[in-house]
């Protein structure tokens, strides 16, 4: 059997697998990352125990924010939240051998095995959520470069005049052009989040549809520098902004027609993630169980 747990912002999910990677039981807990108490850590090996259900005979994968150590059994840098968890060494603390990946990652590995991105050899996977995570898949494996560290496709730039620093120092970012955490300066505070933002799209508010599209316009950009760099066959968007759907793809697509070089007709797809919120726990553990194969 295989487990995986994926460590949320909030929430802390849980997944058993069977060998054929179906998910047979489930288990979550607030994640509750406040003071110097570290009850993060209590809650994670509490949705462990319920998983294990008393039996022993598990391979254990759990994906975290931050990046991972070069042999996967820890994260090694993750500033600024879940104290403790930078170098605790999984395995040791749970009793059990535990295969430790970034969380975008651990998404991707359950879109390319399971979901959008079955059956492509390349791919890239952007989470736009209250940042915007991101993945590489190259020859149907991660590519996560030296040190663990590729991957972080939102800290790219899409304006090199913006005064707006992003944690990685990168300025006039993806992440900072379409995060959720910056919509209302982004708005000029005139919306608190991306949710009340669409609901104003939807409505055809024109101020709203400008901010929109110049969000968009950057998502744009960026995908189409990424097919430069990596020619993936196809790109898949997750997290809560896909909610918006067509209002998202439809001028997506419009601005990746101005920028995307196609050479020969070469196209890259775009398609919408399919594993949802326990997406992370799964992919953990199947890419535990991969690890786990000579």
């Amino acid at each position: 059997m295989l487990i995986g747990i994926d460590l949320g912002a909030t929430e802390i999910k849980g997944v058993v697998l069977n060998e054929e990677r179906q998910v047979i039981r489930q288990a979550s807990h607030p994640t509750e990352d406040a003071g110097q108490e570290r009850r993060w850590m209590t809650n994670v090996k509490k949705v462990y125990q319920e998983l294990c259900a008393g039996s022993d005979q598990y391979t254990v994968g759990l994906s975290a924010p931050g990046i991972a150590a070069e042999h996967n059994d820890c994260i090694l840098y993750m500033p600024g939240r879940l104290q403790g968890l930078e170098g605790l060494i999984w395995s040791d603390y749970l009793g059990a051998t535990t295969s430790v990946l970034n969380d975008a990652n651990a998404a991707m590995i359950a879109e390319s095995r399971l979901g959008a991105a079955r059956g492509y050899a390349h791919a890239i996977m952007l989470t736009l959520g209250t940042g915007v995570g991101g993945s590489i898949l190259i020859r149907g494996e991660l590519y996560t470069g030296y040190r663990q560290v590729a991957g972080h496709l939102g800290h790219i730039s899409v304006d090199r005049h913006s005064d707006r620093v992003a944690i990685t120092g990168m300025i006039g970012s993806l992440e900072d052009a379409i995060g959720n955490a910056t919509v209302s300066q982004r708005t000029l505070h005139k919306y608190q989040s991306t949710k009340e933002l669409v609901a104003d799209v939807q409505a055809g508010d024109a101020l709203a549809i400008g901010y929109w599209r110049d969000s968009i316009q950057a998502l744009a950009v960026a995908i189409a520098s990424y097919a430069n760099v990596l020619s993936p066959e196809v790109v898949v968007l997750g997290g809560g902004i896909m909610q918006a759907g067509e209002l998202l793809l439809d001028p997506l697509g419009e601005y990746l027609d101005l920028y995307e070089w196609r050479p020969g007709g070469k196209r890259t797809k775009i398609v919408t993630a399919m594993m949802g919120a326990w997406s992370g726990a799964i992919g953990a553990a199947i890419f535990a169980q991969e690890k786990r194969k000579p």
